[in-house]
């Protein structure tokens, strides 16, 4: 995969690129390049420009029409860009047609997610699964990516060097894939030994949108210290800390890796063992970002992951996040839409008595010991 950080010396310029599809608005694909650019920003890259098309459907050959494509074209060149990002997945031969026509080298959003992905990595595990996602999304792909060397998959005229090295890419690729699988599969393995040594305590998840201040969060409830940051996915590791609940006792409670609208399906394939904290916990402690204008929208996102992975039976706790960066109208809206809700600001410590009483209920309806005093470091990332 590329990385937009190997140039040191000045930052890649990046021109944004998002299609309305079906029932779309154009507000709502402008707030998704916002997001686009977040993403491009946390990857090192300075957005320059960008342009969107309202369409009933995707086009085969530039995902844009092909007029919109033209226009982009001039634009591009204009504010000088080095980099296209669309805020869609590409085909291999859309990615060839674009960038002809662009002169530029062109992704899409899932290739943008891997880059950062791959940055932030910073346990054995958590390289497994960006390499794991890296691979599943480049495999589809291999054909469209040694398309130069013919214009057709065999043939007469064609068969040659080309094919025999894509054939050979594509074992190389299938190799590596079980040789990760099978890594990630030992990985899992410890986690469950690890994990019968605590299944009698009682373990919350912290799930939210990215960059909603799980990690700030944790770091308030448990004093430890996580690694935070005011970007994108700034944590892919889960991490567990112990949180102790007056009338209770110490609880474990699990950071876990940020959700994203069009999370490519590579990346929750591949972070399966760390998603299994959610799966494996006994309560949820639902994050949200209390003066986020994009709430409603990202919340949808959550809620429809934690589906994909079959946690409706788990109890959970809602909690806004941020209120001292909300406006007053907007937490009086809160709090009439969800009377059950928290409302809190972990940076400022800001409701965190009321949070770990939510917490207490949650551990006391579980039926789970509180946790003994034993031996296991709380300062590593979740291993179990």
């Amino acid at each position: 995969m590329f990385d937009l950080r190997k140039e040191q010396l000045k930052k890649e310029r990046a021109y944004l690129i998002g299609a309305g599809l079906a029932n779309q608005t154009p507000a709502q694909v402008q707030e998704h390049l916002d997001e686009l650019a977040l993403l491009a920003v946390t990857a090192g890259a300075e957005v320059t420009g960008r342009a969107i098309q309202m369409r009933p459907a995707p086009d085969p050959k530039y995902f844009i029409g092909s007029g919109r494509a033209a226009e982009a074209k001039k634009e591009i060149d204009t504010l000088s860009a080095d980099l296209v990002i669309f805020d869609d997945d590409l085909s291999p031969s859309q990615i060839k047609n674009l960038e002809k026509l662009f002169e530029k080298r062109t992704i899409d959003r899932s290739m943008l997610i891997l880059d950062i992905f791959s940055h932030h990595a910073r346990t054995h595990e958590s390289k497994i699964q960006v390499e794991l996602a890296q691979m599943r999304y480049l495999a589809p792909r291999l054909t469209g990516l040694w398309s130069h060397l013919g214009q057709q998959t065999g043939g007469i005229g064609t068969r040659g060097p080309g094919e025999t090295q894509l054939e050979v890419d594509k074992r190389v690729m299938k190799k590596r894939i079980a040789e990760l699988e099978k890594k990630l599969d030992n990985v899992e393995r410890q986690r469950e030994q690890q994990k019968k040594r605590r299944d009698t305590l009682f373990k919350a998840a912290v799930v939210g949108y990215t960059n909603v201040g799980k990690s700030t969060l944790l770091n308030a409830l448990s004093r430890a210290r996580v690694y935070t940051a005011d970007k994108l996915f700034a944590t892919l590791d889960a991490t567990t800390r112990r949180v102790y609940l007056a009338g209770f006792g110490e609880v474990l409670v699990s950071d876990t890796v940020g959700f994203i609208r069009k999370l490519p399906h590579h990346l929750v394939a591949s972070f399966r063992s760390t998603l299994g904290v959610i799966t494996g916990a006994d309560g949820i402690l639902l994050l949200m970002d209390a003066s986020s204008p994009q709430q409603a929208d990202q919340m949808e996102t959550v809620n429809r992951v934690l589906n994909e992975l079959e946690t409706q039976d788990l109890p959970r706790l809602r909690v806004f996040n941020k209120i001292d960066k909300a406006e007053a109208p907007c937490l009086a809206r809160l709090r009439a839409e969800y009377p059950d809700a928290l409302l809190i600001s972990a940076i400022r410590e800001l409701g965190l008595d009321e949070l770990k009483a939510g917490l207490r209920a949650l551990a006391l309806r579980s039926g789970r010991s509180p946790a003994a005093h034993e031996k296991w470091s709380a300062e590593t990332p979740e291993e179990s």
